[in-house]
């Protein structure tokens, strides 16, 4: 059975979630997502002999929101990671993550590598420093519509997805999904500042078979306190990528594995699909060439958790 508890991390309180007894997984989600998006996964990793943690990270859920927007730079959410393992009473980990939880993974196995067993992304390819300001740079190739800048606005995506959390939810995970229609045509994704971004996101008669009505309830009851915390991931980018300065044309030396979907505009993002053709020449340390899951959108372990789960067992066996 999954159990959960409070946890004292980094100077804030983290509320995870656990199963199962052997070497630790975190596994860690993104936006706009919480513990729960990993539930499919608890089951068969702790069958196959590992203690699984995931944690609703800081800004989300049951977990503590601090209100300063500089609380959430990628020092800090790499520190909680470390600093999770550490309360758990281990020395190290294998650590996965998705979405934005992918980014925290590698930048963890990046900057600690003496704590991070091995690690792998969903979604979100391994981090290499870009010559320029996240943020900025897509403020100026898309004219202030990409999604990144409508986030960095104060209080505005806030106030938008919080007037119906449960729609917004149901409209942003839907209309990112591989069953979308018009999904994986590497479309950027931008918004209309003025119209918002919920605006044109199609919203399903009926929820696709792998995201059930009680996942969508726990989900809208896991932002229950806003989205303040989750957006402020976001208005650090361009911070994050003066912080990482030190680390420029560093590599993950850690076992690694990286798995994305054909439908998700996420691997499609500028520059993205040519990072990924050449990450085995980039990464020595890629456990294997980058696994594509045919059919599949943003939502890795959710669309295909079998397929999912056959992978971060093997692997993580592998490099055991």
């Amino acid at each position: 059975m999954i159990e959960h508890r409070m946890v004292d991390v980094n100077g804030i309180r983290l509320h995870i979630a656990e199963q199962g007894e052997g070497p630790l997984v975190v596994l860690l989600h993104g936006f706009p997502e919480s513990w729960h998006s990993w539930h499919r996964q608890f089951g068969p990793l702790a069958g196959a002999g590992f203690r699984v943690v995931a944690p609703d990270q800081r800004g989300y859920g049951r977990s503590d929101h601090p209100e300063d927007v500089q609380a959430y730079t990628i020092f800090h959410l790499v520190g909680d990671v470390v600093g999770l393992i550490q309360a758990l009473g281990e020395e190290s980990a294998y650590v996965v993550g998705h979405d934005w939880g992918a980014p925290v993974a590698w930048h963890t196995a990046l900057l600690r590598p003496d704590v991070v067993r091995a690690v792998a992304g969903l979604s979100a390819p391994p981090p290499f420093r870009g010559p320029r300001p996240p943020l900025a740079a897509m403020q100026e190739r898309f004219g202030g519509r990409f999604y990144w800048n409508y986030f960095d606005r104060p209080g505005v995506a806030d106030a938008e997805f919080a007037r119906d959390t449960r729609t917004a939810l149901r409209k942003f995970l839907y209309a990112a999904s591989g069953d979308a229609p018009g999904a994986g045509q590497g479309k950027p994704p931008l918004v209309d500042p003025e119209r918002g971004w919920l605006a044109d996101l199609p919203d399903p008669g009926t929820l696709p078979d792998w995201f059930t009505e009680d996942d969508l309830d726990a989900l809208t009851e896991s932002f229950s306190r806003g989205f303040t915390g989750a957006l402020n991931w976001y208005r650090n980018l361009d911070r994050n990528w003066e912080l990482t300065a030190p680390w420029q044309g560093a590599v993950v030396s850690r076992p690694a594995l990286y798995v994305y979907g054909d439908r998700d505009s996420v691997p499609a993002f500028p520059g993205t699909p040519e990072l990924i053709a050449r990450l085995p020449d980039l990464m020595p340390s890629l456990w294997r060439p980058p696994l594509e899951l045919a059919g599949c959108g943003h939502w890795t372990q959710q669309e295909r958790p079998d397929e999912v789960n056959a992978a971060l067992i093997e692997f993580l066996r592998a490099v055991s």
